[in-house]
């Protein structure tokens, strides 16, 4: 068994394609549903996108988590199905196709005919399903894109059919007259949940119109509005009854205006300013005393337009243009007084309906609008005109006839339709509405059975919309959708609600074989009460209300898939973001809950949003962020993948996307997990080049007696365990993070201080308890890994499995692994632990005194309150003296060290403050004098008793500090004591530090050269002769062995005939010691790599062969021999060569006559 090879540097975008079409080619992905089939079933829901543009980072997101689970879900034992579908109806694709078409209004599909209208939209539908499914698939997510399920299947419009019978059969259906968010462009009123999607901040005027009462011309009732379009429709004012109201005359123009008291600020604002007070007041006067807004109840008005006139109100108490009472009207802003046009106000109309200014059935004749927000005749000077579009012609006139008071802008949010991005007015529509309000107790009751990660969306943003929910309003005035199965008569008092195919058909008489308005408008039902033919409603369903009933209708429930169904629901699982609390979360449990009192799903992830890196919501306009495909193509899917789900947006927090954050994943995770399996195989290449073959064996693995085997092996199965306890709550920010410290855990600790041990250098046996626990951390790895990054994990799998018997053929095939109970060690992972926190602090230590590890130092001392931590140093102090290039590891507790730490000591003002009022100052005093050895108990153990009283540890706040030689020593505080670095090098010390700066460029020149641990090269170097570096490479010479193998000698010692592998010259640093510390130089030297090459002892083979031309006849046939052999057969003992020359046999001894290099030469002293 021989593992590939391994390149020098990953190249993961051309990888992870050559793993897609591996995947592809071996039909991976099915196979792995297909070796599930017959486990426990684990039910998926996955909310359909449109198909009418291009995926984004937030689907990719999305995707990401929901495959993650998914994937996790089968390598745990289940079986997954996992269908894709896609949203084909609604106005997202209707717009598209009106703005195509220059169609304006739905004057222009009428004209154009419904069914090529639609025939269009179902051409676009699925304009880039290909994009989709192949960034779905490039991001490494699998999921059945063959067996989809698309909304406008006739399959899935019947199950919506049903769905819809079965609210009605439950009287949750009814139709009505509401004031509704209203898209003019889209010509039909949209979701108070689809209200929230899209508000913007934008300048409005404001303007204060006057109202002069009938009976008192002189007095004008004055209210403030910002939809000055919205005064012609004027049918009432509405005050508060409770709130008192003032009458005051304009110093400037001597009119006498009526308005709540404390809105007197909205026509004089300089009230609400102290300077400006005394002005403001000189401004106008008191006319009379306040009253209460109840007094002016019936007061008739003239409106500032007469076009409904004739509905002013005879009787004083029904009728339009009186002053009516609400308790909606707040002292908040404008004048306290409310322009209420009922067509157009949600309040407005709940207040106009109650107090008789209109009816429910004639609130229409008071909108002068058509479909698309323009005037009709009955207004007539703005006849044709967008609403919006006549604010300023309403003010002008408004200004000529002295109606207006005045005018302002206001700066403020203001929602927009989703889908044409133009400003949404509100106004009164006839629609179908579900009655959400009725079964609120039991949306809340079912949201408490379902889990959410993270739980405050569930309990705080969805709990509230949930506790606000309003009826809901499923019809659309549109034509490309599912259309609603309601048949009425034209005096509206009979109604038949279709629920099938069947249905239907047994009414009509008719075959059904498409549900759009094109092929059902026509039909008409019989009367079963003798009220002619009742017609469809031409109306279709909100899209929303399609994709909230997807659980049933991609399975044609209840028509086909009963039981699999009812075996499936609620999903075990779903993940959208958090845009979907009010869309897609809020519409699957609505309808689960009026079908069948049941949440749609039990577990659900909620991400947040993902917004350019200025924090800007992405935009293509703006192209404020990298193109998904190119940060594929640049860094590939795991990276990315990666990057998403180990940040805070899984947390529902929103991610500012930055393409530095993705390549450096890619840095800083997978090279080194790359560079660790690539030493493995290295490693094992080694290993066979010298005659031996790597057998993995678990049991060495986990029976090794090495420390920092046992270690990984340890935190190995430590992670396995906490992923499945994580992985089960959900909680992916958790479990990611742990994973990726795993691989920081192997690569930056567990290899570097093992690197040895894999060459060999430490003797067999350890090499292969070695080999073995880096093959088994690596294998788990991959399976713990392979739902977060399937590309990179299947890529080292297909290299490993080669040593595993009867290994799956795919690591998506294997299950994560089981936690091996004997592997765990606590103590010894609490040990790792205690030594990293001492390695990391030491390394700061050095960065703030520029000293390079490869410069030794004396010692380190670990000082701590614990003697348990200590112990844990003690134990690993080998490990850290080598890691940390030390002499020496000390450890003392604090309280046994009062020369070299002293406590500082502050009392928690604000808690012992209040705690003890004015014996506070006694209490402090006391806790200042307190000794050494009190503090140290005080710090282990966390209590204390001071002037009888008790203090625990967050009463007092202790930190510990360094007060031995600072001029010796640094320090760096952790947590519960200090550790401390004696930072004074020795002259030895230093000029080791320069040996191993040589040996650092040694080992880069192999490198760049090509040449593997096997390859053996001598080493050569030339520098001044009386240099400084030259004295530190001859003292330092054991030193250089045992870090190179190889002793580097004096280019003018190399053999002749020895030949350059590379050439470099370069600077070494050479530290010495001053009056100042540490005095740094730079010398040259040139290191050259040779091709090892036979030396001879010259004076010893001119005794054996007194003529030149004898020697070089033996010098030749030596050189000619295979060298490599030649090392294998003195290895062997057969240290002596006998050459025949001129028919005399001369011995020649390896180590006396001849070297097999000058490195060995110069080692023998011979050189």
């Amino acid at each position: 068994m021989a593992f590939d090879d391994v390149p020098d540097r990953p190249t993961p975008p051309e990888t992870e394609e050559k793993i897609l079409a591996w995947w592809n080619e071996n039909d991976i992905f099915r196979e792995s549903v297909r070796l599930s089939e017959g486990k426990p079933p684990y039910s998926f829901y996955d909310g359909p996108p449109f198909a009418t543009g291009l995926p984004h980072y937030g689907h990719i997101l999305a995707g990401t988590i929901k495959d993650i689970v998914c994937r996790y879900a089968h390598q745990t034992g289940h079986y997954v199905e996992r269908r894709f579908g896609w949203d084909c109806h609604g106005l997202p694709v209707e717009f598209e196709i009106d703005k195509a078409m220059g169609i304006t209004g739905r004057e222009d599909v009428l004209k154009m005919g419904i069914a090529n209208y639609n025939a269009e939209c179902r051409k676009i539908v699925m304009r880039y399903s290909k994009e989709w499914e192949q960034t779905v698939k490039r991001v490494g997510r699998w999921i059945d894109f063959e067996n989809d399920y698309k909304t406008m299947h006739l399959s899935f419009m019947e199950s919506v059919w049903w769905v819809f019978k079965q609210l009605n059969d439950k009287g949750l259906v009814y139709r009505g007259f509401k004031v509704m968010p209203y898209s003019c462009p889209c010509n039909t009123p949209i979701s108070n949940f689809e209200l929230q999607q899209n508000y913007k901040t934008v300048d409005d005027p404001a303007v204060v119109c006057s109202f002069p009462l009938v009976e008192e011309p002189d007095t004008c009732v004055v209210a403030w509005t910002t939809t000055p379009w919205t005064l012609p429709s004027n049918l009432a004012l509405c005050v508060n009854p409770k709130l008192e109201y003032v009458r005051v005359k304009d110093a400037a123009s001597g009119t006498t205006y009526l308005l709540m008291k404390s809105r007197l600020v909205q026509l004089y604002p300089g009230l609400a300013n102290a300077k400006k007070k005394k002005e403001a007041e000189k401004k106008f006067s008191l006319v009379g005393e306040p009253f209460l807004g109840a007094t002016l109840q019936g007061m008739q008005y003239t409106p500032p337009f007469p076009y409904f006139e004739s509905a002013r109100s005879t009787d004083g108490a029904t009728g339009a243009f009186r002053i009516i009472c609400g308790d909606f009207v707040t002292e908040d802003n404008g004048t306290g007084v409310v322009h209420c046009a009922p067509a157009f106000g949600e309040e407005d109309y709940k207040v106009c309906i109650a107090e008789g200014v209109v009816r429910k059935d004639n609130v229409d004749s008071f909108c002068p609008l058509d479909a698309n927000g323009r005037f009709t005749d009955v207004v007539s000077e703005w006849q044709g005109l967008f609403v919006k579009d006549a604010d300023k012609g309403i003010i002008k006139h408004l200004k000529e006839r002295g109606r207006m008071v005045d005018i302002g802008v206001i700066n403020h949010s203001y929602p927009f339709c989703y889908r044409s991005d133009t400003p949404l007015i509100y106004r009164a529509v006839p629609s179908t509405f579900v009655n959400v309000e009725s079964f609120k107790e039991r949306l809340l009751a079912n949201n408490d059975q379902t889990y959410w990660v993270p739980d405050f969306v569930k309990e705080k943003r969805f709990r509230n919309w949930l506790e606000n929910a309003r009826d809901w309003a499923v019809s659309r005035n549109r034509f490309w959708g599912t259309p609603i199965p309601m048949w009425i008569s034209d005096d509206g008092k009979e109604v038949k609600v279709v629920g099938s195919i069947e249905e239907l058909e047994r009414l009509s008489g008719e075959r059904i074989t498409d549900m759009h308005r094109e092929s059902i408008d026509h039909i008409e039902l019989d009367s079963d009460e003798g009220r002619g033919k009742l017609k469809r409603i031409d109306e279709v369903f909100d899209c929303w209300f399609e994709s909230g009933s997807m659980p049933y209708a991609q399975q044609h429930y209840p028509f086909e898939n009963k039981e699999k169904f009812e075996a499936s629901f609620p999903a075990d699982f779903i993940a959208e973001g958090i845009d979907q609390t009010r869309g897609w979360f809020y519409t699957l449990m609505v309808l689960s809950t009026a079908l069948f009192d049941k949440p749609p799903f039990k577990n659900l992830i909620c991400n947040g949003l993902v917004l350019a890196e200025d924090g800007r919501k992405m935009s293509k306009r703006l192209k404020n962020y990298p193109e998904p495909t190119l940060i594929l193509d640049r860094y590939g899917a795991d990276a990315l993948r990666l990057y998403l789900i180990n940040s805070p947006v899984v947390r529902a927090e929103d991610l500012p996307f930055r393409e530095d954050g993705v390549k450096q994943v890619l840095k800083d995770v997978f090279l080194p997990w790359y560079h660790a399996y690539r030493l493995f195989v290295q490693s094992c290449a080694l290993l066979e080049a010298q005659g031996e073959t790597f057998v993995p064996d678990s049991a060495l693995a986990l029976q090794s007696s090495n420390t920092m085997d046992r270690w990984i092996m340890a935190a190995a199965n430590s992670l396995c365990g906490y992923m499945r306890q994580e992985m089960e709550a959900y909680r992916l920010y958790t479990v990611v993070p742990r994973l990726v410290g795993l691989i920081e855990l192997l690569t930056n600790w567990y290899i570097r201080m093992n690197k040895e041990r894999f060459s060999g250098e430490r003797g067999g046996a350890e090499r292969s308890c070695a080999l073995c626990t880096l093959f088994e951390v690596l294998v788990m790895l991959c399976r713990m890994m392979a739902p977060l990054t399937p590309f990179f994990t299947e890529f080292v799998f297909q290299n490993l499995r080669k040593a595993i018997p009867d290994a799956p053929l795919s690591v998506h095939f294997m299950m994560i692994p089981e936690v091996n109970a004997a592997a765990i060690d606590e103590q010894i992972e609490a040990d790792m632990a205690a030594m990293r926190q001492v390695i990391e602090k030491v390394r700061v230590i050095r960065d703030r005194h520029k000293l390079s590890m490869r410069t030794p130092l004396p010692s380190v001392m670990f000082i701590h309150k614990e003697r348990a931590a200590l112990d844990a140093v003690s134990r690993l102090q080998s490990y850290i003296a080598e890691e940390l290039n030390v002499r020496e590891v000390h450890t003392a507790l604090v309280s046994d060290v009062p020369d070299l730490v002293k406590f500082k000591c502050q009392p928690n003002h604000k808690a012992l403050g209040a705690r003890f009022g004015k014996d506070y100052q006694a209490v402090q005093k006391a806790i200042s004098e307190l000794g050494h050895a009190q503090l140290a108990d005080f710090v282990l153990s966390g209590k204390m008793s001071v002037l009888g009283h008790d203090f625990a540890s967050e009463d007092i706040l202790v930190a510990i500090d360094f007060v031995g030689d600072k001029e010796q020593n640094d320090y760096d505080a952790c947590e519960g004591g200090l550790v401390v670095l004696n930072i004074r090098p020795t002259t030895p010390m230093l000029n080791e530090a320069t040996a191993r700066e040589v040996c650092a460029k040694i080992q880069k020149m192999r490198k760049e050269a090509g040449l593997s641990k096997k390859d053996k090269v001598e080493v050569a170097y030339s520098v001044a002769g009386d240099s400084l570096l030259a004295r530190v490479l001859t003292e330092q010479a054991d030193y250089i062995v045992q870090r190179i193998n190889v002793l580097p000698v004096p280019a003018q010692s190399l053999s002749s005939r020895a030949v350059p592998l590379s050439t470099s010259e370069t600077e070494v640093r050479v530290q010495t010691l001053s009056e100042d510390g540490i005095a740094m130089t730079s010398e040259n030297i040139t290191l050259s790599l040779v091709r090892s090459c036979v030396w001879f002892d010259e004076r010893k083979l001119e005794s054996l062969f007194p003529e030149a031309r004898m020697r070089d006849d033996v010098r030749n046939w030596l050189h000619c021999l295979d060298h490599e052999n030649l090392r294998a057969k003195i290895s062997s003992g057969e240290s002596k060569l006998t050459v025949s020359l001129n028919d005399q046999k001369v011995d020649l001894t390896a180590g006396e006559h001849f070297f097999l290099s000058s490195s060995e030469a110069q080692t023998a002293k011979a050189l």
